[in-house]
C-alpha cells in the first residue's frame, strides 16, 4: 500500500486523486473467506492469552518457584512495556512500506509463541535465580516487544484494510465468534492434558509444542490473504515525537478505556481458576466442563451487532460488567457446588463478551475525537494505550494473585499438589468471587465516566465534512494546473501542503484549541443529538 499523495508531479497526474475513505468504502457485505482469513491472528492470539494464564501455576507447581516472587516478576515487566508501548506506537504510526502501515507487524505473533515456548520450557535444572531470569526475558519478548508491536498494528491494519464501521462490529462479532471456538478448545482440551501430561515438566513442553506450533500458523495466515488498501490520513505529514504526548494530554476519553480493559485483564490474567478447581472443587478436570459452559457466551456473539444497533459498544460494556459482577459475588456462595459454579460462569461468560470482542474500537473512536479536535488520528498509540492498561492489568492479577497466596500460606511444590492450610483455601475462594467482583465495578464506574460514544454521530460528520472540503481543494488545484498545461506543485512541497490543509480544515470548522471548554461548546455546526440506533466504532 502506497499512501495517497497530496501532491503530484505532472508525470504522475491523473484525472483526480485518490477518492477519500468515505467516498469508496468497503462493502457492508462480509464473505466468509475474509471473516476466516482476518480471524486467523486473533484467533492465535486468544490461545496463547489462555496459555498464558497457567503459568503461575507452572512456575509454582512444575518449577517449584514462590508464587510471590513470580507475579512481583510478572509485575516488573510491565515497566518495560509501559517504557516500550507508547514509542513503539509512535514508530507504527510512522510505518510506511509496500505492504502497509500496520501488516508487516503481523508477524510478531511467531515471536509470541516462541517466547511462549521457551517460557514453559524452562530447565527444571536451573538454579531458582537463573529460573526466576529466564522466565522473566521470555515474558518481556512476549508481551513487551513481540505482542506490543503486533497490538499496535492492530487497528492501524484494520481501518486500512477495510475502512467500515460496519464491519468492524461483524468482525467484532462473527470474528469474536470464531476466536472464542479457539479459546475455548484450548479451554476444554488444556485442563484435560495438564491432567495427564502437566505432572512433568517434559509434559508442559510437549503440550505447548502441541499447541504452539499450529497456532503460529493460523497466527500469520491474514498477512498473506489481506492487504490494506486505504489511506484514511488526509496528509502524509510525518507525525513527531511531541505530537504524541500533545495527544495523549488532549484526548480525555481513551483513560476510561484503558481503565477498563485494565481491570477486565487483571481478573482475565490472574489465572486463579485452575487453583480453584484443583484446592476447592478438588478435581482440576472439572475445569473444563466449567469452560465448556461458558461457551454460552458464543450464541451472544451473534445477536452482538443487533445489540449495538441499540447501544453503543460502551453502554454494552457497562452492563457486561454488572453481569461480571453478579457472576463473581455467586461464585462466593457456589463454594464446590458444581452447578452453582456453572450459573456463575454464565454470568461472567456472557458479561465479557462485550469487553473483550469490542473494547478495542473505542480507541478508533478516541482517533476520530483526535481529527476532530485537529490532531494526528494516530490509530496505533491510541490502540497501545488501552492495550498497555491490559497488559499492565495482566500483570498486576498475577502480582494480586502471588501476593494474595504468599499472604493465605500457600505451599508452593514441585510436581506434587501439596496439601493447603485452611487460610490459603479461604483466599483462593475471595480471589475468585469478592476481589474479581470489586474489580469489574471499578471498570463499570471507568465506563459511565467515558461519554465520547453520546458525540460520535456530530464528530464523524465534522470530520467527513473536513476530508472532503480538503480532497475538494485538492482537486480543484489539480485541475486548475492541467487546464493552464502547467504541472501541479513538486511533491517535496510537503510543508506548503500541509499548511494549505490545516487552512482548509480551518476554514470549514473553528475549534478550541484546549480542553479548557465545556463539551457543549466544543461542537462545530448545529446540535444533532446521537441517533438511539447508533454504533460506537
Amino acid at each position: 500500500m502506497t499512501t495517497t499523495k497530496v501532491r503530484e508531479t505532472s508525470e504522475q497526474a491523473s484525472p483526480a486523486p485518490n477518492p477519500s475513505p468515505s467516498a469508496n468504502r468497503a462493502p457492508d457485505k462480509l464473505t466468509f473467506g475474509t471473516l476466516l482469513a482476518w480471524t486467523s491472528r486473533i484467533i492465535s492470539t486468544s490461545m496463547n492469552y489462555i496459555v498464558l494464564g497457567f503459568l503461575t501455576i507452572y512456575c509454582s507447581d512444575i518449577l517449584g518457584l514462590n508464587v510471590g516472587v513470580v507475579g512481583t516478576l510478572m509485575l516488573v515487566t510491565k515497566i518495560f512495556d509501559a517504557v516500550l508501548s507508547v514509542p513503539i506506537g509512535y514508530i507504527v504510526d510512522r510505518t510506511n512500506t509496500r505492504w502497509g502501515r500496520g501488516r508487516p507487524y503481523e508477524w510478531g505473533i511467531i515471536g509470541v509463541w516462541i517466547a511462549t515456548i521457551l517460557m514453559f520450557a524452562t530447565p527444571n535444572g536451573w538454579g531458582d535465580t537463573v529460573k526466576y531470569i529466564w522466565v522473566f526475558v521470555m515474558f518481556v519478548m512476549n508481551q513487551g516487544v513481540f505482542g506490543a508491536f503486533l497490538n499496535a498494528g492492530a487497528n492501524p491494519y484494520m481501518v486500512r484494510a477495510f475502512n467500515n464501521e460496519t464491519l468492524y462490529i461483524k468482525f467484532g462479532s462473527y470474528g469474536g465468534l470464531l476466536s472464542s471456538v479457539g479459546a475455548l478448545l484450548v479451554n476444554i482440551i488444556f485442563p484435560v492434558m495438564m491432567a495427564k501430561l502437566g505432572t512433568s515438566h517434559q509434559g508442559w513442553i510437549v503440550m505447548m509444542l502441541i499447541i504452539g506450533v499450529p497456532a503460529m500458523i493460523i497466527g500469520i495466515m491474514r498477512f498473506f490473504f489481506i492487504p490494506e488498501r486505504y489511506d484514511v490520513d488526509v496528509t502524509t505529514d510525518r507525525i513527531s515525537g511531541k505530537a504524541v504526548l500533545d495527544v495523549l494530554r488532549a484526548n480525555k476519553y481513551i483513560w476510561p478505556v484503558t481503565i477498563m480493559m485494565l481491570m477486565n485483564s487483571m481478573v482475565a490474567n490472574m489465572g486463579i481458576q485452575v487453583y480453584y478447581y484443583t484446592y476447592v472443587v478438588g478435581n482440576v478436570s472439572l475445569m473444563s466442563a466449567a469452560m465448556a459452559i461458558s461457551g454460552i457466551m458464543l450464541p451472544a456473539l451473534l445477536v452482538m451487532p443487533m445489540i449495538l444497533r441499540k447501544m453503543s459498544i460502551n453502554q454494552a460494556c457497562f452492563w457486561g460488567f454488572v453481569l461480571c459482577i453478579l457472576g463473581y459475588v455467586t461464585n462466593w456462595f457456589a463454594d464446590a457446588n458444581f452447578a452453582m459454579l456453572m450459573c456463575a460462569a454464565v454470568l461472567f461468560g456472557l458479561g465479557q463478551v462485550p469487553i473483550n470482542m469490542f473494547g478495542t474500537l473505542m480507541a478508533l473512536e478516541c482517533a476520530d475525537y483526535n481529527e476532530y479536535i485537529g490532531k494526528p488520528r494516530m490509530e496505533a498509540t491510541l490502540g497501545v494505550i488501552p492495550g498497555l492498561g491490559g497488559t499492565i492489568g495482566g500483570a498486576f492479577g498475577a502480582f494480586i494473585l502471588g501476593q494474595m497466596l504468599n499472604l493465605g500460606g500457600y505451599v508452593s511444590s514441585a510436581g506434587d499438589s501439596a496439601t493447603q492450610p485452611d487460610s490459603a483455601i479461604l483466599m483462593i475462594r475471595l480471589l475468585f468471587s469478592f476481589i474479581p467482583a470489586v474489580l469489574y465495578l471499578i471498570a463499570a464506574i471507568a465506563s459511565k465516566l467515558y461519554g465520547l460514544d453520546k458525540r460520535l454521530s456530530e464528530i464523524r460528520k465534522a470530520n467527513e465534512e473536513r476530508r472532503a472540503a480538503a480532497e475538494a481543494r485538492i482537486v480543484e488545484r489539480h485541475t486548475d494546473a492541467k487546464a493552464a498545461d502547467t504541472p501541479v506543485a513538486d511533491e517535496s512541497d510537503d510543508e506548503l501542503t500541509a499548511q494549505e490543509l490545516a487552512q482548509v480544515a480551518a476554514d470549514l470548522s473553528s475549534i478550541p484549541e484546549t480542553e479548557q471548554v465545556a463539551d457543549d461548546e466544543r461542537v462545530t455546526g448545529p446540535k444533532n443529538p446521537v441517533a438511539s440506533g447508533e454504533t460506537a466504532a
